[in-house]
């Protein structure tokens, strides 16, 4: 007979299955996807910070404002989880699907990246 791979408890049933119930299932995958530690769940939370921030700011998908209101914020123009680079060289910095590009003086454009999005 096998054991859980979550509590160690025999297994009934099927011989290829690997969780004695649903719950041990759910809390396996949940340990093994949770951020592994302090700096990574620190960085996460910032990206996600970062996120709700731009979508606070651009609910249509595209918009423009000063960066001052983005810091106000508590945004961090540091993290951010991928760049995109057009044809013209302006670089464009995501946080997910939500990005933005630093213009001229203190203006910052705000876009939603719609590939993203299904």
């Amino acid at each position: 007979m096998q054991k859980c791979q979550e509590c160690g408890l025999k297994i009934h049933g099927r011989t290829d299955k690997k969780y004695c119930s649903d719950q041990c299932r759910t809390s396996f995958h949940n340990k093994l996807n949770s951020d592994s530690n302090n700096y990574m769940r620190n960085i996460n939370n910032i990206l996600r910070k970062n996120r709700r921030i731009l979508l606070k700011y651009n609910p249509n998908g595209k918009a423009k404002i000063q960066k001052i209101d983005l810091l106000d914020n508590g945004f961090k123009f540091n993290y951010f989880t991928n760049e995109y680079v057009t044809k013209g060289g302006k670089k464009y910095k995501f946080c997910y699907e939500q990005g933005y590009l630093e213009l001229e003086g203190q203006n910052i454009a705000l876009v939603r990246k719609q590939e993203y999005i299904k």
